[in-house]
């Protein structure tokens, strides 16, 4: 169980909770056992009527007395129960609470290389049906296990004092149970195991399918993602049949071993009142001493399945737990950030593809400059804007923002400074208005509006029947990519940062509109630090400065005018979009 030590701390917060709920569950337990004597001391009064030891009234009042107090600790019993299940299981959903929340934190601050190694399907499973298994070992598993030990504890020593040797024989089949539960729980260990992880792969094959539903329906795929999805479901549903193959040995065996103790209880006991030995009430009573024992014995096979299944779940959250973050914000001094960036001999690999995407690369952006970046496919232009960001560390060199390391700045404030537009626009499966506030929270409809006109799509929402109360679907899919886009420009320009980082965002749109939007971001962004990533010139020639990209490398830097004039990347560049314009 050493894996599930991490829930410890959990525990000690909730501790005074947890006491309570244990010390209503040993009083539950306690008020259970009070009924078996008193059915011993009933029949025991029954009995003596029979052979008139007692007069008739005597044995009526005895009876009222005793079935009073059978009912009475019935009754109080189950209150105990109630507030016992109201204690310790409301415990139990508070830590699923934290533990969630501390999993989607850590989510959050790991690098996005974490991400690239890391399936969708599968983060989401760990921390929903992996923290669901370990929600049981914090809760009903407790509840239970406290039960049990309660009963055996109080029990146990009972038995033995009111009759040591038909307590002897009946808990004699008890030890054959614990060699049992000790062996059968390592294969539910290890099949645990296996069914969470194969749950893992079943979540990512459907996410992707779902993601990626309308290029299965464009390539009528159909018929062979049901398929795959068919063999994985088998393979699954063989898998959680191997795990139930084993659980199933449990409870009959618990119901054979409890069998047997009921059989001893009646031959030893019957013979022992034969010979006088014990009274018929005693019978009885350690029948209901056995039968009690039913469920919390068999409950222990329960537990254990519990117990290891939530083992391996807690295994496969503090993998992912004990991932470092491969950028940590060490400063806590709040910067204010300016806006002047300073590359300086910066070479940057890709870990996954070991892909050398900068090489020796130095230039300067002064505050409040717009400065366009060109270069073919794979040059390394996005992987500017990454840096800048700071999604992930140079590999050598150095980054400056406003004259100082990059890592000297509080990581916080610099991505609150900027307003990122990615090539890949990305909208939330919310209202438009939502996805346009992410920008700024307590943005009013006026500017909502007035920043929408801006990235030239106001005229697009209110085309729609619910405007911009409309709900996207997922990823955006409701839009086109045109609209999405400047749905994403609309964003960035209500959060009015300091640094604007345009991701080659107008690729989707036509050139008129196009020239509109830039006209709108060059107000917008007066006095702001602006990156453009872009394969067309007409995005880049009113630039204040250009740069040139070929394989990592700056090959050219300048203005339009000056680039234009140069043979090269740029020259032939405008050359080509040009002529594609005139014809």
């Amino acid at each position: 169980m050493k894996e599930l030590k991490h829930l410890n701390k959990y525990f000690k917060k909730y501790w005074l909770k947890l006491l309570i709920g244990i010390v209503i569950t040993i009083f539950a337990r306690l008020f259970q056992l009070i009924l078996p004597s008193y059915v011993n001391k009933t029949i025991t009064v029954v009995e003596s009527y029979i052979n008139a030891d007692i007069v008739k009234e005597t044995a009526r009042e005895q009876l009222t007395l005793f079935i009073l107090i059978i009912v009475g600790a019935a009754l109080l019993s189950g209150f105990f129960t109630f507030l016992m299940r109201q204690t310790v299981i409301n415990i139990s959903r508070y830590i699923e609470y934290d533990l969630k929340n501390e999993i989607f934190e850590h989510y959050q601050i790991l690098s996005l290389n974490f991400y690239k190694k890391n399936r969708t399907g599968d983060l989401m499973n760990r921390i929903s049906e992996d923290v669901n298994q370990v929600r049981l070992y914090a809760g009903p598993a407790i509840m239970y296990g406290i039960q049990t030990l309660t009963l055996f504890a109080c029990l146990i020593p009972l038995m033995f004092i009111k009759a040591p040797t038909l307590a002897a024989y009946t808990l004699l089949p008890l030890p054959i149970l614990s060699v049992l539960i000790y062996n059968i729980s390592k294969i539910i260990h290890k099949r645990s195991t296996v069914v969470q992880e194969y749950l893992s792969t079943l979540s990512t094959f459907t996410q992707e399918i779902f993601s990626g539903v309308s290029v299965i329906k464009a390539y009528a795929l159909e018929s062979q993602t049901n398929r795959e999805l068919t063999q994985l479901a088998i393979e699954g549903k063989d898998k959680s049949m191997s795990l139930a193959k084993v659980n199933a040995w449990f409870f009959p065996l618990m119901v054979l071993l409890i069998g047997i103790s009921n059989i001893l209880v009646i031959y030893i006991g019957g013979m022992q009142y034969i010979n006088g030995e014990i009274g018929i009430g005693l019978i009885a009573e350690f029948i209901l001493y056995v039968n009690m024992l039913t469920w919390p014995v068999a409950i222990v096979g329960w537990l254990t399945s519990i117990v290891q299944r939530a083992e391996a779940s807690q295994k496969r959250i503090n993998e992912f737990l004990n991932e470092k973050p491969e950028l940590e914000n060490s400063v806590s001094q709040s910067h204010k950030i300016q806006g002047k960036i300073e590359f300086k001999n910066v070479n940057f690999t890709y870990e996954d593809t070991e892909i050398d995407a900068l090489k020796n690369l130095s230039f300067t952006i002064n505050r409040g400059e717009t400065v366009a970046i060109l270069g073919k496919t794979g040059s390394g232009k996005s992987t500017i804007l990454d840096l800048v960001t700071r999604l992930y560390d140079v590999t050598s060199g150095e980054i400056f923002i406003d004259d100082e390391p990059i890592k000297n700045i509080n990581l916080n404030d610099l991505r609150k400074s900027i307003g990122a537009v990615p090539q890949d626009a990305f909208l939330f499966s919310d209202t438009i208005k939502n996805n346009i506030k992410f920008g700024k929270y307590d943005a009013s409809d006026e500017e909502i509006i007035s920043i929408a006109k801006e990235a030239v799509v106001h005229d697009n929402i209110i085309g729609f029947s619910k405007q911009y109360e409309t709900v996207l679907g997922e990823r955006g899919i409701t839009l086109s990519g045109g609209q999405k886009q400047r749905v994403s420009i609309a964003r960035a320009l209500m959060k009015n940062p300091d640094i604007y980082l345009f991701d080659d965002c107008l690729s989707a749109v036509d050139t008129e509109t196009e020239e509109e939007i830039l006209s709108n971001l060059k107000k917008a962004s007066n006095n702001k630090t602006t990156l453009i990533v872009s394969h067309r010139v007409s995005s880049a020639k009113n630039a204040d400065k250009i740069l040139i990209l070929e394989n990592g490398k700056l090959v050219q830097q300048g203005t339009h005018e000056e680039l234009n004039t140069t043979e090269g990347y740029y020259k032939s560049l405008y050359q080509n979009q040009l002529s594609e314009k005139e014809n």
